[in-house]
């Protein structure tokens, strides 16, 4: 498989998986549609207060489904949209560090948070380098084919 075409293929399946996850807590909210886990790990002590919570989290799913759909045609759309990728990319490393504000080492490194971690903070920078990477020799091959 060609080098880009694998980069494509890269960029799909990770927005897949964004959109997955999206899914799940945008139409599931704060207790999920249980597709990672089940649904019954919250009790609700404040109705309203948990309404109000549970739309916030639903809207952030969406825009996590958001964010996958833009790598979903990023994929397919790779030239145009490599820059809006890589700002995504570096956004979702950010957002990772976030995690590090709970400062629960033992949640941060359990296996229910470690993989997501590792993949905001090590995966997605290394996506960031490969789309920059993968710009630069598309440049090359454009300014070949021109100067000919």
């Amino acid at each position: 498989m060609h080098k880009t075409n694998l980069l494509n293929a890269v960029v799909v399946i990770i927005g897949a998986a964004i959109i997955f996850l999206g899914l799940n807590i945008g139409l599931g909210g704060i207790k999920t549609l249980g597709w990672q886990s089940t649904r019954d790990f919250v009790a609700i002590t404040d109705a309203a207060t948990f309404q109000t919570q549970d739309s916030h989290i639903r809207f952030i799913g969406g825009v996590w489904f958001a964010v996958g759909a833009v790598f979903v045609i990023g994929g397919f759309a790779l030239r145009r949209l490599r820059p809006t990728l890589i700002i995504l990319s570096a956004m979702i490393a950010t957002a990772g560090l976030f995690r590090l504000s709970g400062m629960e080492t033992e949640v941060l490194f359990s296996a229910a948070i470690a993989p997501s971690l590792t993949f905001e903070l090590v995966g997605f920078p290394l996506l960031a380098w490969w789309l920059m990477a993968s710009g630069k020799s598309d440049a090359k091959i454009i300014k070949g084919v021109q100067s000919q």
